[in-house]
């Protein structure tokens, strides 16, 4: 199936070639899962602070469940931001 993937910040040098204006679109399997992805895209885990699938927050303990994704989802990620 077919998701965008968004990556922002300091995390947008992991995009793949081909992203324009912070997204890419990818082709995954219908099982993949959140974590699956954060790991292919070498995102580290501890960097993956904000995850939103279609503008929803998607908390730490939730990015393992399989049958998360559907086609046409966004998916972005932030990391953490310092100051004020």
């Amino acid at each position: 199936m077919k998701i965008t993937f968004k990556l922002y910040a300091t995390l947008t040098d992991l995009l793949p070639s081909g992203a324009s204006a912070n997204a890419v679109d990818i082709d995954i399997p219908d099982d993949t899962t959140l974590n699956q992805l954060i790991d292919q895209y070498k995102v580290p885990r501890e960097l993956a602070h904000l995850v939103l699938l279609n503008g929803v927050f998607i908390c730490t303990e939730d990015r393992d469940q399989s049958g998360a994704l559907k086609p046409g989802d966004v998916l972005a990620i932030w990391p953490p931001v310092a100051g004020g």
